[in-house]
């Protein structure tokens, strides 16, 4: 499963990927770019239930602003269930936070991937009462400004503070199973590729 392959007009190349299920959060550039992934049998593009090649997943609907979409339009919040983990992708979520409805369909969680860069999605003080909502065993925090990003973010460094975990090493990769799932929630930055 990939989730919102982006245009390389970001400032950032795409790297080359192979992926069953590509999801979509919503239509801008930085999240839409579906035809990088190469073996895509399906690509998801909007709220409902799905069961692709042996993976089930919700697409919840949610807004891209504070204002009920007025300003950046909708975004999809996806949770899959792959090999008994619970995922959650946030997309470009802006709401401040997650409505009773909205939790209710995205459900438990095991591990959240969570935008924290502000200016188009939620910053830290929102991702953290985000984070809070949904009780997550592991918090991957996405995003945010990095190096060559042609788009002016803020840096993962509000939201670790937000979380009080500043001495947070970036790690080149995550390995989650259903049965080493953490007692303790534990947020995970991953290096960039």
């Amino acid at each position: 499963v990939i989730t919102d392959p982006y245009f390389d007009e970001i400032g950032l190349k795409w790297p080359k990927v192979e992926a069953d299920i590509v999801s979509i959060s919503h239509d801008h550039p930085d999240h839409n770019n579906a035809g990088a992934v190469t073996g895509a049998t399906y690509t998801a593009e909007g709220p409902g239930e799905y069961e692709i090649k042996g993976v089930a997943f919700t697409g919840v609907p949610s807004w891209h602003d504070d204002k009920e979409g007025a300003e950046r339009g909708r975004n999809v919040i996806y949770t899959f269930n792959i090999e008994g983990v619970r995922i959650c992708h946030l997309g470009d979520l802006g709401q401040a936070q997650l409505t009773d409805s909205q939790l209710e369909e995205i459900g438990d969680v095991d591990v959240v991937l969570i935008p924290v860069g502000g200016v188009f999605t939620i910053a830290a003080a929102e991702a953290a009462k985000v984070v809070a909502q949904l009780e997550p065993k592991i918090i991957i925090p996405m995003h945010y400004q990095i190096p060559e990003l042609k788009v002016t973010l803020d840096p993962v460094e509000n939201f670790l503070k937000e979380m009080g975990k500043e001495a947070i090493t970036p790690v080149p990769k995550l390995s989650v199973a259903s049965d080493k799932l953490p007692e303790e929630t534990q947020v995970v930055v991953l290096e960039r590729v």
